[in-house]
């Protein structure tokens, strides 16, 4: 086995790693930092969120790191605040052995002023986000044109995020001859562009395969009806007393919905989501790390870069868009060698999802059935009474009251002091789920019924859609299938951003091209159409969206999501 010492460290971050508990390094720490220490190459690491990166990166630099110099030598870039703070601070307890190492945290929503000032005392190592960055080189506050290296951590979410100009931006004034590392769960086409355009004949680590998932997490799925997913997602939680997760919603309002219902029924829970302001998002994740809160119910641009320990479920209350966003929800689990699960509400319908999530993960799922009513009661009994049986307590304590109590249970039979017992705890649980339903959906019905409503609606659907065609408004999106769009997203964006004091907006047919898509929706919410897209990001790609020209047609039919095409017969051409 390969020891800390082994990769070529110095005593001083052996002691500050002994300290520290750091016993052996983890695969990715093994293979690059001896790479970095040499730092003769550019540098493609392809490894799964808590696998140690911070380390492999940052135990290198330090050594490195020329502290008779006071310019900035490193410069480490980060998609989020919290990632931010936690890299520096963990730098920081690496180097508490080496004297006169400055690391200096930038990030947005925070004082720009104490950050200037921090700036101006010197910062051998900065650890920053994109965008307050860059605000700080064009004030002439920063200055990275003699930097030894630029690390992109986490460079897959930086560019799903949008900071792809203003990482071009904060490349293009570095040095020619600095060294680029770059460290990603997944390998998009985004950051495959970065690295060509970058990076000079890159040396790739890659633990384990190129986009799989982490290894020491089970993924599961439950089938459910669309109506049943909060009941199923209760459930799930209820079967699991010692839940400590994350629920990944969709849109904000779902995730604002989701986490005050679990709220009004007794859950410890709250939302995270990009309404939020930079405080009360602190607030927010401090109870979640603290364990005061169990469940945090948020979305997947809210989540990225969160690092905590310990997750134990991922729960996908929706399935995302894209395999790369599951790959980084799941990987908040299962980290440090011990194992999670991450599981999934899925409708029937959404079973192909499942299917190319296992394919490109390579990882099975395994279909779970929604336990029933009686299966929840009786595992929560089991497991209160466990806990109770391995509780340590001082029974002295009630010595002096124990004839009291014992003259008062007289009357009561053995049998009746347990159903006494158990009933002060746990009534309320056995009312509502003795006589709960069964929530497993049955494919072969949920197929049947579909198959009904569209020969039911045949021809008259075509026909009202045509009928109502003057209520509709085309528009038109600079994004399509090369960025990963599909109707659902789309849909999900105008029904977040435009229904918090009314009604839904009604979205009529979409067309998905390469380049482009055109949707119609509701003419008397232009505005409001317009506005739900106008900034969003998505894939690392800007949305402009406008009213359609009159010259951008639309098919006679409607345009229905995920149809499969029909394979031609053998001699039809």
């Amino acid at each position: 086995m390969t020891t800390f010492a082994e990769l070529g460290l110095t005593n001083d971050l052996l002691k500050g790693l002994d300290q520290l508990g750091f016993s052996t390094p983890t695969p990715v720490q093994e293979e690059v930092i001896p790479l970095l220490l040499a730092l003769r190459h550019d540098v493609v690491a392809l490894s799964q969120t808590g696998t140690g990166k911070t380390a492999a990166y940052g135990l290198p630099l330090l050594q490195l790191l020329d502290r008779q110099r006071r310019e900035t030598q490193f410069l480490i870039l980060c998609p989020t605040r919290e990632l931010c703070v936690q890299v520096a601070g963990d730098l920081n307890n690496f180097a508490r052995y080496l004297p006169g190492v400055k690391i200096v945290a930038v990030y947005g929503g925070a004082s720009i002023v104490g950050q200037s000032r921090q700036l101006q005392r010197g910062a051998r190592i900065i650890v920053a986000t994109p965008g307050r960055l860059l605000a700080f080189i064009n004030e002439g506050k920063v200055d990275i044109k003699s930097i030894r290296a630029v690390v992109l951590d986490e460079a897959d979410e930086m560019l799903q995020m949008g900071f792809q100009e203003d990482l071009n931006a904060i490349l293009a004034a570095t040095p020619a001859d600095k060294k680029t590392i770059l460290f990603s769960a997944t390998m998009p086409r985004e950051v495959t562009g970065i690295a060509s355009r970058y990076m000079k004949s890159p040396v790739e680590v890659t633990i384990g395969q190129r986009n799989q998932g982490v290894e020491n997490v089970r993924h599961l799925y439950y089938l459910a009806a669309a109506k049943n997913r909060y009941p199923t997602l209760k459930r799930i939680v209820d079967s699991n007393p010692d839940i400590y997760g994350i629920v990944f919603c969709r849109t904000r309002q779902e995730t604002r919905e989701v986490a005050e219902k679990l709220i009004e029924d007794g859950y410890r829970a709250d939302a995270l989501h990009g309404e939020l302001s930079q405080g009360q998002r602190d607030l927010v994740m401090r109870a979640f790390r603290q364990r005061k809160i169990q469940l945090l119910v948020a979305t997947d641009v809210a989540a990225r870069g969160l690092d905590v320990k310990d997750i134990s479920h991922i729960i996908n209350y929706n399935l995302p868009d894209d395999v790369a966003s599951y790959t980084h929800r799941s990987g908040r689990t299962g980290r440090a060698g011990k194992e999670g699960i991450s599981l999934a509400i899925v409708q029937p319908r959404e079973k192909y999802k499942i299917k190319e999530i296992e394919r490109r993960l390579k990882r099975k799922f395994e279909q779970s059935r929604i336990p029933s009513g009686e299966d929840i009661c009786r595992q929560l009994m089991m497991h209160y009474l466990d806990k109770l049986k391995d509780r340590h307590v001082d029974t002295t304590l009630l010595d002096p009251f124990m004839s009291t109590i014992k003259k008062a249970l007289e009357p009561l039979e053995r049998e009746e002091l347990v159903r006494c017992f158990m009933l002060e705890k746990f009534e309320a649980f056995l009312r509502y789920y003795l006589e709960a339903p069964d929530l497993n959906a049955r494919e072969p019905e949920v197929k049947g019924r579909v198959e009904r409503r569209e020969r039911r609606a045949g021809a008259g659907h075509h026909l009202s859609a045509a009928k109502g065609r003057e209520r509709f408004s085309r528009f038109h999106l600079n994004v399509g299938k090369k960025d990963g769009v599909n109707p659902g997203r789309l849909i999900g964006e105008i029904n977040d951003a435009t229904t918090r004091g009314g009604a839904r907006i009604r979205v009529g047919r979409i067309e998905i091209m390469k380049n482009f898509t055109l949707l119609e929706a509701d003419s008397r919410f232009e505005a409001e159409v317009i506005g739900a897209f106008s900034g969003l990001m998505i894939n690392g790609r800007r949305v402009v969206a406008r009213l359609g020209a009159e010259s951008e047609k639309m098919s006679a039919r409607p345009v229905h999501a995920f149809r499969k095409k029909k394979r031609k017969k053998p001699g039809k051409y």
